[in-house]
């Protein structure tokens, strides 16, 4: 641990998001970990409620009077809330990793039509979409990160070679997710029973991570309408998109994997493998494990991608961006 540097306030830190971010910001090597707040569970230590993590430091009501003299902070609250404590945090001169949705989507109607009534449109136009292997330079000069999706950073870093190339046919994202995708309060609330040895689909037709994902595929060139299902599985962390595309034009598996090894080579955190991944080769880890090859019957290509959905889904990859805001080496306090 430095002796000096930037003081990074963790907001929200009582979730699971919140929480990991706080253990990573307290052994990172540059950073310094300011104050820890909750509203729900102030007076506790964190380590009472998360002992795996051991960041023994007790949360607080936020109250930016006090807690706002920081550098940079981690927002890890609920759309809608989250936006007013960002306005203000960005008024002050704080750098912010926001975890929520409210900065993700850059069309305003789009973002009202899946969540509420934006409560600081004006600010949509200065966030930076917080995937560092697409936008390493804009991360650097910005004071606003959106955090993405964890569904969307698997299913874009997994489809983004294609995109780019401008193959993109047709897309159908097949996705699962341990219970901690669904926030500590849902998780709390879902019973064991009803997870326990079964896989079952939600939000079908209707999941707030399509929009994002088309958005940014489009960015890169491929303006299509995922077809995309999540499933919850009985883990408690851990995600996999299994995605079926069909291309425009031929394509050979060895052209394929070459664009691949093109477009990630030198990335920390992307690593292609010769099989397809499964979630416990990325737990705990800010690593994104890509596979992809052509099904010879139907032409189509098949891209899997696993993650780990509370690192590299949100509060590693949440770190991996403060670092390229402050100027600091990407893969600090995550190698």
């Amino acid at each position: 641990m430095a002796d000096a540097g930037p003081r990074v306030l963790v907001a929200g830190a009582s979730g699971f998001a919140g929480a990991l971010a706080a253990r990573l910001v307290e052994r990172h090597p540059r950073f310094v970990l300011g104050p820890v707040t909750s509203r729900s569970d102030a007076g506790t230590s964190l380590d009472v409620l998360y002992p795996h993590h051991r960041v023994g430091r007790e949360l607080e009501v936020l109250d930016l009077d006090r807690h706002g003299d920081v550098d940079a902070a981690i927002v890890a609250y609920p759309h809608g809330a989250s936006a007013p404590v960002v306005a203000e945090l960005l008024g002050r001169g704080v750098k912010v990793v926001d975890l929520s949705a409210d900065f993700r989507l850059r069309d305003l109607a789009v973002y009202e039509e899946y969540y509420v009534p934006h409560p600081h449109p004006e600010l949509l136009g200065d966030a930076v979409y917080g995937l560092p292997e697409l936008y390493r330079d804009a991360l650097r000069g910005t004071s606003l990160v959106a955090g993405p999706g964890c569904y969307p950073t698997a299913a874009i870093l997994t489809l983004a070679p294609l995109a780019r190339a401008g193959l993109l046919d047709d897309v159908v994202i097949d996705a699962k997710s341990g219970v901690s995708g669904a926030g500590r309060a849902a998780t709390a609330k879902t019973h064991f029973v009803s997870v326990d040895e079964n896989v079952s689909p939600y939000g079908v037709g209707t999941h707030r991570h399509a929009p994002e994902i088309d958005q940014e595929l489009g960015a890169l060139g491929a303006p299509v309408t995922v077809t995309f299902t999540p499933h919850l599985v009985p883990l408690d962390q851990g995600e996999l998109v299994s995605c079926y595309v069909r291309v425009a034009g031929d394509a050979e598996p060895g052209d394929i994997v070459a664009l691949y090894e093109q477009a990630y080579a030198g990335e920390p955190f992307v690593e292609l493998s010769s099989r397809p991944p499964g979630v416990r080769d990325v737990r705990e880890t800010n690593v994104c494990r890509i596979h992809v090859t052509i099904d010879p019957r139907s032409r189509k290509v098949l891209a899997f991608g696993a993650i780990d959905n509370l690192w590299k889904g949100t509060s590693s990859q949440a770190v991996q961006s403060l670092n390229l805001m402050f100027g600091f080496g990407e893969t600090e306090g995550l190698a």
